[in-house]
């Protein structure tokens, strides 16, 4: 693959097609999208992928399991995973290569513009000045929700100079540590035991679901 030119598979038995996508990684500069007939092949190919390249970043944009009009919501997880995805490819923080996987009935949704996409991200770097009140804003239109502890994706709480983020996608929840309006650090933590992870020098958080509020809304 070179320069605009792009390379369609299909019909490639199933277990192969793995074997297929990771030889067209080795000769391709860039991602690789895989579109599967449904999540549960979905996962069969993520699962093969992650034994075939182990090195590898995979990402999953699973369709909704709801229909654009039910009276339900798509499933928490389900909205964590298409955000995350959506936010690594829209904010430029993913490698050189990578590969997509979706379904068809994903790939025939309607998404965000990139733009609108773009503009709804935040970013906190430590040693820099947070202005709480916008991150608590910024919070609350992008479908965080107000918690005393957060245990799931989606969840936020403010305690004194401490704010607690579990941002949809990621592996747990991170802490934020304010000194007076000066961001002092940012940890990731288990929830369940409170014991740091790792330290981060920067977060970007990115909205829970795809219904974005502005600030007019």
């Amino acid at each position: 693959m070179r320069g605009s030119d792009h390379i369609t598979i299909a019909g490639a038995p199933e277990g192969y097609d793995a074997r297929l996508i990771v030889e067209e990684l080795g000769k391709a500069p860039g991602p690789v999208l895989h579109v599967a007939r449904d999540d549960k092949r979905m996962a069969a190919m993520a699962a093969a992928l992650r034994f075939f390249a182990p090195g590898m970043p995979v990402l999953q944009f699973p369709g909704w399991d709801c229909l654009p009009y039910d009276r339900v919501s798509p499933n928490a997880d389900i909205s964590a995973a298409r955000m995350a995805t959506l936010a690594g490819l829209v904010q430029g923080s993913l490698p050189d290569q990578f590969i997509l996987l979706t379904t068809l009935n994903a790939a025939t949704q309607r998404l965000p513009a990139r733009e609108v996409l773009r503009e709804a991200t935040f970013t906190a770097r430590v040693d820099a000045r947070l202005d709480e009140a916008a991150l608590r804003g910024f919070l609350v239109r992008m479908g965080f929700a107000q918690a005393p502890t957060v245990m799931e994706p989606g969840d936020f709480a403010v305690r004194g100079g401490i704010i607690d983020i579990y941002p949809p996608g990621d592996s747990g929840p991170v802490r934020l540590d304010m000194f007076g309006d000066v961001l002092d650090g940012i940890r990731r933590f288990d929830p369940a035991t409170q014991r740091t992870i790792a330290r981060l020098d920067v977060i970007e958080l990115a909205p829970v679901s795809e219904v974005i509020l502005d600030e007019a809304a």
